[in-house]
C-alpha cells in the first residue's frame, strides 16, 4: 500500500501537479478505494495541519528574508565577509559561502537565502572571472547547505512532526553547518586555485572595523532571535516575529533603503511563499492521517528489522530514502510525509529524534540540489540566466561534498549533540 502511495505521488508530480494537490489528491484517492473513512476527514484534516501555534513562524521568517533581501540589509552582510576572507585567493567565492551563511540565520529558507546572495554576488563574480555557471552552483549549494544553519523551517517542521524541541533542534545545526562551510570553502579554494581566479583585497583591520560597524545593524537581527531563545523569554515563533519587525525598521528607519513600493512587493511575494509552503504542509496532514490510521508506520518499521537489525545499515538505508525523497518532493512535504513514518522504527534502534532530525535537514538539502524537482538548484540558475543542467554540472562536486558531511554527521552523534548536551535545558 505504502508502494502505491508513493506511485501515485510521483506519477502527479511528473504531469506538473503542485506538489500540496498531489498529497492531498492520493489520499483522496486512497481513501474512496478503501471506503475506510468518510471525505470529510479531509477538509478537517486540512484546517488543523496549518493550524498549529509553531507553523506560525514559518511565514515570519519568510518575510523578514524578504525584507532583508530588498533593503540593504544582504548587501552590508555580503560586504562584511569580504572584508573578512576576501584577501584568500577566489575569495568572493568563500565571501559567498560566509554571506549565505550568515543570511540564513534570519530568513529559514534556502530559497530566500539563494535569493537573496544571488541577486548581489553572481554579477560580482562574472566581473571577477568566475565562470556564471559555477557562481550560481556556489550559490545554490551554500543555501542548501545553509538550511543547517537556523532559524531553519525544514527544522521546525520536523520539530512539530517528531514532537521534539525546536530550541533544541536549532542548537544541534550549528556545528554540522560550520562544518559544511568549511568543506565547501576549501573546494572554492580549490577551484579558485585550478581558474587562477583574483585576490579581491589585502586583508585590512580598518576595513573589517567599518564594513562590521555598517553592517552592525543587520547583525542585530540574528542577535534578537537568539538572545530570545537562549534566554529562554520567546518561543521560536516569537522571535520570528521580533526578527520581522527588527528587519522592517532597519530597512524603513535606519538604513532607509525599503520603499512604500517594494514592501508591497515584498508582502506579495512573501504571501505567495508561504501559501506554497502551508498548502503542502496542511495536505501533508491528510496524508498523515491516513498513513496512521492504516499503521503504515508500524508496518515500514518491522520490514527494515526483518531485512537488518543493524543500527548503522539502518541508517544508511535511511539516508539513501531522504535523499531519494528530496529528489521528488519539496522538503516540507518530505517531512511531514515520511519522518511519521520512521519515527517508530528511529526510537527502536535508539537513535536519538534530535540527531535524526539534523540528518534529515542536511539530506533534504542534498536533495534541493539533484533533479527533477531542486527548487534551490532552479531559483540559482533563474537568478543567473542560464539553464539549470549546466549549473548541476558545475555544482556537483560541491553536492557531494554536501553527501560526505551528511555521512560523517549521521556516524558521529557528537557533531548534532555535543552543543546541545552543554546546555542546561
Amino acid at each position: 500500500m505504502e508502494w502505491l502511495i508513493l506511485g501515485i505521488i510521483i506519477l502527479l508530480t511528473l504531469i506538473n501537479v503542485p506538489i500540496g494537490f498531489a498529497l492531498s489528491l492520493s489520499a483522496i484517492v486512497l481513501l474512496l478505494w478503501k471506503g475506510s473513512a468518510s471525505l470529510s476527514v479531509v477538509p478537517l484534516n486540512l484546517f488543523s495541519g496549518a493550524s498549529s501555534f509553531p507553523l506560525l513562524a514559518i511565514p515570519l521568517f519568510i518575510l523578514a528574508g524578504g525584507l532583508m533581501e530588498t533593503s540593504g540589509i544582504s548587501l552590508r552582510l555580503v560586504n562584511m565577509a569580504n572584508s573578512l576572507v576576501g584577501f584568500i585567493r577566489g575569495g568572493l567565492a568563500m565571501v559567498t559561502v560566509v554571506a549565505t551563511m550568515i543570511q540564513s540565520e534570519i530568513s529559514g529558507s534556502s530559497v530566500a537565502d539563494a535569493a537573496a546572495i544571488g541577486n548581489v554576488v553572481i554579477p560580482a563574480m562574472e566581473k571577477r572571472g568566475y565562470p556564471r555557471a559555477l557562481s550560481a552552483a556556489i550559490v545554490s549549494n551554500a543555501a542548501s547547505a545553509a538550511i543547517l544553519i537556523p532559524p531553519s523551517i525544514p527544522m521546525i517542521i520536523y520539530a512539530w512532526m517528531a514532537e521534539t524541541s525546536v530550541a533544541k533542534l536549532f542548537f544541534a545545526g550549528f556545528l554540522p553547518g560550520a562544518i559544511a562551510c568549511a568543506a565547501m570553502m576549501a573546494l572554492s579554494y580549490y577551484y579558485a586555485r585550478k581558474y587562477n581566479l583574483p585576490v579581491e583585497q589585502s586583508f585590512s583591520i580598518v576595513r573589517v572595523a567599518k564594513s562590521t560597524a555598517h553592517a552592525f545593524w543587520a547583525l542585530f537581527i540574528p542577535i534578537v532571535i537568539w538572545g530570545g531563545i537562549f534566554l529562554g523569554i520567546a518561543t521560536a515563533t516569537e522571535v520570528a516575529a521580533l526578527a520581522v519587525l527588527a528587519a522592517f525598521i532597519i530597512g524603513v528607519l535606519i538604513y532607509r533603503e525599503l520603499p512604500v513600493k517594494e514592501l508591497v512587493r515584498v508582502l506579495k511575494d512573501s504571501a505567495g511563499q508561504t501559501a506554497v509552503v502551508m498548502l503542502i504542509v496542511a495536505s501533508s496532514a491528510v496524508l498523515g492521517w491516513y498513513l496512521t490510521s492504516e499503521q503504515i508506520p508500524q508496518k515500514f518499521a518491522r520490514l527494515i528489522l526483518e531485512t537488518t537489525s543493524n543500527k548503522y545499515l539502518i541508517l544508511l538505508f535511511l539516508n539513501i530514502f531522504f535523499l531519494v525523497a528530496g529528489m521528488f518532493l519539496h522538503s516540507a512535504a518530505a517531512i511531514i510525509l515520511i519522518v511519521p513514518i520512521v519515527m517508530p522504527l528511529i526510537r527502536q534502534i535508539g537513535v536519538d529524534p534530535i540527531h535524526f532530525g539534523i540528518i534529515v535537514t542536511i539530506n533534504l538539502g542534498v536533495g534541493q540540489q539533484t533533479p527533477p524537482v531542486a527548487t534551490v538548484l532552479f531559483t540559482t540558475a533563474a537568478i543567473a540566466r542560464i539553464p539549470f543542467w549546466d549549473v548541476f554540472k558545475a555544482g556537483w562536486p560541491f553536492t557531494v561534498v554536501l553527501a560526505l558531511v551528511t555521512l560523517l554527521v549521521t556516524y558521529v552523534p557528537w557533531i548534532s549533540l555535543g552543543l546541545v548536551n552543554m546546555i542546561k535545558w
